[in-house]
């Protein structure tokens, strides 16, 4: 039959093909989600196209950050074979271009050197998962893992006030292993000619596993590794009780959890040339004064910041970058410490999140007291990226096993809140 003599039956069938077409578009439509500028966006591998979940998950990941992707990977590591068909995990993330996330925008720092003895031992753990990290997340027939580690060391200054403070600070960083020594102001200006000395009494110097990485590489090579075992994810919000990174997939008690200090601190990071500057062996340094700077890549470029005054602290829901604060707090600090400095000249800057404890600048880690099947692993006060190798393990223990095995971190849990007992860390950036 020729169209034009068609009956019902086949208008019928052209009704329900062009049905099916539409269907079709619908689908490859949904396959490439509007981002936030209005065009099209790339969806990671193991991403559901659609913000609703899968219909069931044995443990839902809530948020798809470093931390996150570390939980889901250890889950599947470490579960075995308890499960014929393994165990479903889920990790739904709000913002899948990462465009706000804390991993990405952070300075991405590792170092041995903190005052509190669960931090120094994440470190240890994390700086060995990253030295072998192809061994971890590797994934056969694609490219072996460059996380671009510079190991140049962290350089902590102090002023006299604070010079005893760091004295007992590295006995304990050395009681655990790590390699740390200690400077005269003497000893310093030998060994980085380009630095002012005046008002430090004492400066601690990081030998091994200290230095920088690149966020990106290592979150996508979690969220890599986790996929090939299985791992699924999509972008949505996880709304309820509770905070957290990590949770069992079970109803929420109606119980009002008690209350938490966690709260999202901005942070700005500058980037600025300086031909003359300490050059590309200089180590991660953190001033007296609280700014810090580093290398970053090659030919005089270096990038660094400083974390504001509770008086000063800017709205955390605004990203934009206030570059009058480096100007009027940063820059005088940077070319009092180098001189060089002094003729620099800032070529970009991008604002952060610290995810902030404002109880002891500690992240909380392990179950909650109320929500059964809800366990924490958040408010690292910035240094999530460095401690989420460690961190994600120690969490899959305790979902997978009730218990700590590698490292025990029960003091990191939610009782020292409950009780008002602060875990201070002194070496806060």
């Amino acid at each position: 039959r020729s169209l034009r003599t068609a009956g019902p039956r086949s208008s019928d069938f052209f009704r329900e093909l062009g049905q099916t077409l539409e269907r079709m578009a619908q689908t490859l439509r949904d396959q490439l989600p509007a981002s936030a500028s209005g065009g099209r966006g790339w969806i990671p591998p193991g991403t559901h196209p659609e913000p609703r979940p899968p219909d069931e998950a044995d443990v839902v990941v809530v948020g798809g950050g470093v931390v996150g992707w570390s939980v889901a990977y250890w889950l599947k590591v470490l579960e075995g074979r308890r499960r014929r068909h393994g165990m479903k995990v889920l990790v739904v993330e709000r913002d899948p271009l990462y465009s706000r996330a804390s991993t990405v925008l952070s300075a991405g720092g590792i170092r041995q050197q903190f005052s509190l003895r669960e931090n120094i031992q994440m470190s240890r753990f994390s700086a060995s998962f990253l030295r072998n990290i192809n061994e971890h997340l590797g994934v056969p027939n694609e490219p072996p893992i460059d996380i671009q580690f510079q190991p140049s060391g962290y350089l902590f200054l102090a002023s006299p006030q604070n010079a005893a403070a760091l004295e007992a600070a590295v006995q304990l960083q050395r009681d655990e292993g790590a390699q740390v020594t200690l400077l005269s102001p003497t000893q310093l200006k030998t060994k980085f000619p380009w630095i002012n000395t005046e008002d430090v009494a004492l400066a601690s110097y990081g030998l091994e596993d200290e230095g920088w990485f690149d966020p990106w590489t290592l979150l996508n090579a979690l969220r890599r590794k986790a996929t090939s075992l299985g791992v699924q994810s999509c972008s949505g919000e996880v709304r309820g009780e509770g905070w957290g990174y990590a949770a069992r997939f079970a109803p929420c008690h109606s119980q009002e959890p008690p209350p938490h200090p966690k709260t999202l601190q901005l942070l700005y990071v500058f980037t600025w040339h300086c031909p003359n500057g300490p050059g590309p062996s200089c180590p991660f340094v953190i001033d007296t004064s609280g700014a810090y700077f580093r290398p970053d890549g090659s030919a005089g470029n270096y990038l660094g910041g400083m974390s504001p005054s509770k008086e000063e602290e800017p709205d955390a829901s605004n990203l934009s970058v206030d570059h009058d604060y480096f100007q009027d707090q940063i820059w005088p600090r940077l070319a009092q410490r180098v001189p060089a400095f002094e003729s620099l000249r800032v070529q970009g800057s991008w604002a952060g999140y610290y995810d902030y404890n404002t109880f002891d600048q500690n992240g909380v880690l392990g179950p909650h007291p109320r929500l059964e099947n809800l366990f924490l692993a958040a408010g690292f006060s910035g240094h999530g990226l460095q401690h989420a190798p460690a961190a994600g393990r120690a969490l899959a223990e305790l979902v997978l096993k009730g218990q700590y095995e590698t490292l025990d971190l029960r003091r990191l849990g939610w009782d020292r809140l409950v009780e008002g007992k602060p875990l201070e860390e002194h070496s806060v950036i």
